[in-house]
């Protein structure tokens, strides 16, 4: 799971910025860079496997927000998050709002979803070079690929960046 957090300077234009899932890779990893480039802060946090068993996905996704969100390099005065939920512990004087569909509708957290689809598929490519059998670069986390889950059946089962949670692991359908 990993979740980023973007402060944008008033008055940016960014051509093309958009919801993460309407762009192409190309134009993510371009934007990802003018992002990195123009925003007054960035920050990323990413949650592991094994919290989200812990925890489930939900919770390590708010979890994820809420580190991405301290860990600013620049304190922000208010923070839209996409979904319906704002994560818990935030500073009490912090505005915070939930806007359901904001990766489509908000710049900032437009640019938020660019930097964190972009840092997981980048870490998903780095894992394909340790893991090549699971075809992690190609599917890019998404577990219900059909030939990733024969991918696990075929070579052993689960690594550590597995969620054993997933309910075909729960299942026991995998195995």
């Amino acid at each position: 799971m990993v979740a980023a957090a973007v402060i944008l300077p008033p008055g940016l234009s960014v051509p093309g910025l958009d919801d993460s899932k309407a762009l192409s890779e190309k134009k993510r990893d371009s934007l990802f860079d003018i992002l990195h480039r123009e925003a007054h802060a960035v920050s990323v946090a990413a949650v592991s496997a094994q919290t989200i068993d812990r925890i489930n996905i939900r919770q390590a996704s708010l979890l994820a927000m809420r580190l991405a969100l301290t860990r600013l390099a620049v304190a922000p005065q208010a923070a839209l998050f996409d979904g319906r939920d704002v994560p818990d512990h935030l500073p009490a004087q912090l505005m915070t709002q939930a806007v359901i569909g904001g990766d489509a509708k908000c710049m900032s957290i437009a640019a938020a979803s660019i930097i964190a689809k972009v840092t997981r598929d980048r870490m998903l490519q780095q894992l394909d070079g340790v893991h090549p059998q699971y075809g992690f670069a190609s599917h890019k986390g998404y577990g219900s690929a059909r030939v990733h889950q024969e991918a696990i059946a075929a070579h052993g089962g689960a690594t550590r960046v597995h969620r054993m949670s997933f309910a075909p692991f729960r299942q026991g359908s995998l195995f």
